[in-house]
């Protein structure tokens, strides 16, 4: 399977018919919109488009931030065969297909490849490992683009020849610059409060702003866009979530730590996008669970047994009414007082089991309940607890090696 990427580009050009963001896909540098910590000027790939020296990388980023439209900007200007190939369709024999045409026309031409292959995180570990020779030697230039976290996708041999290029969501500004060019391109003007709908709609993609716009034009039918026509070409935007995903990830990074920071707000606000996105309420529930002890713990001991209940309410309701409990108790969670002091005892401890193994506890704390057991000195002066003022009595409970150590450290205001 051979594309060119120049013909590809052409049909940017068709024409009313295609759709309006391969009308207005950018045809160099000038023309992308954001992501100037990456092609700015004098950014390092900046100067390497230009220089055509173009080394193996991937871009990684969401939908509509530009990682295809960049590799088909330097369709325009390198001087190199280009080959795409989408890892959704190929196999191991299209790698070794175009690994062994690169080395003949390398041979025969001196031509250099540029491989651009889409959708790599699609890629299966053999199928890196077939691509790997020909990188790894320079037989040919590989460009990667990637919805999902190269990190956890990518071979870390073949990730580590390649220069990663994180394109982030386009900010507010860049996106009303995308927009303003679609309203050029349809030959209308929007007044500034529907421009800005539809920037608040397109989740920072710029493909999905001007599909939007179109939408929203055509559902006009001639007629000045209203806010009704955006809500309606905005209704089936897909949600960024995927419970496989980078995106699974990072959502769930943010909820707790928005839980933890005590910003009930933003909790409830992750824990919706997780549930919009289809994620598990068991899921959810245990990550609280373990959250109540790991972050709450004895600053509020209530907050575990919410918790737990939320989890029993999730089993017994279900969707959709347990995101009602769910949020009941991400509120109660993120409100409550904090301390990791359980934590970071059983951190402590655990790693002093690690080191140090599992040392011997004092002898009056042994097992004293079996015939020979006092010949050994086993549970000799035990003092028991009950049989004094308060139920507290002085001894030492830790093994000798580990007289005097504190793992458990309550918080101010712990219970």
């Amino acid at each position: 399977m051979a594309n060119d990427l120049f013909a590809d580009a052409a049909g940017g050009r068709l024409g009313a018919q295609a759709p309006l963001p391969q009308r207005l896909r950018p045809q160099a540098l000038d023309e992308f919109a954001g992501q100037r910590d990456v092609i700015g000027e004098g950014s390092a790939l900046q100067r390497a488009i230009a220089e055509d020296r173009v080394g193996s990388m991937i871009f990684y980023g969401p939908p509509g931030t530009g990682k295809t439209t960049l590799a088909r900007i330097v369709a325009h200007t390198t001087r190199a065969h280009f080959e795409e190939l989408s890892a959704v369709q190929v196999g191991i024999a299209d790698v070794r297909r175009v690994l062994s045409e690169s080395e003949q026309r390398l041979g025969q031409t001196g031509q250099k490849t540029i491989l651009f292959l889409d959708e790599i995180h699609r890629f299966n570990k053999a199928q890196q490992d077939a691509l790997l020779p020909g990188v790894e030697s320079g037989l040919v230039t590989l460009i990667g683009a990637t919805t999902e976290n190269p990190y956890f996708e990518v071979n870390s041999a073949l990730l580590s020849r390649c220069q990663l290029f994180e394109l982030q969501p386009l900010d507010r500004d860049d996106l009303a610059g995308v927009v303003r060019r679609g309203e050029t391109e349809l030959a209308i003007t929007l007044p500034d409060e529907i421009r800005d709908e539809i920037v608040a709609a397109a989740g920072g993609d710029a493909r999905n702003a001007l599909n939007i716009l179109e939408a929203a034009v055509a559902a006009a039918g001639g007629e000045s866009v209203s806010s009704d026509n955006v809500h309606d070409a905005a209704r089936k935007r897909p949600l960024l979530y995927d419970k496989g995903g980078d995106h699974h990830y990072d959502v769930t990074s943010a909820f707790i730590k928005s839980m933890r920071g005590s910003d009930a707000d933003a909790a409830i606000y992750y824990l919706a996008v997780m549930i919009a996105g289809g994620e598990d309420p068991k899921f959810i529930a245990r990550r609280m669970i373990v959250f109540a002890s790991e972050d709450v713990g004895n600053a509020d001991p209530q907050a575990l047994q919410v918790a737990v209940a939320c989890a029993r309410a999730v089993e017994f309701v279900g969707l959709p009414e347990c995101r009602i409990n769910l949020s009941q108790a991400v509120a109660y969670l993120a409100r409550a007082p904090k301390s990791n002091a359980s934590y970071m005892a059983i951190q402590r401890a655990g790693q002093d089991v690690r080191e140090r193994g599992n040392l011997r506890p004092p002898k009056p704390l042994r097992d004293a309940s079996y015939a020979g057991a006092a010949k050994l000195g086993h549970g000799q002066g035990y003092r028991y607890p009950h049989d004094y003022p308060g139920g507290w009595v002085e001894q030492q409970y830790l093994p000798d090696e580990l007289l005097g150590t504190v793992y458990y450290e309550p918080s101010e205001g712990e219970r």
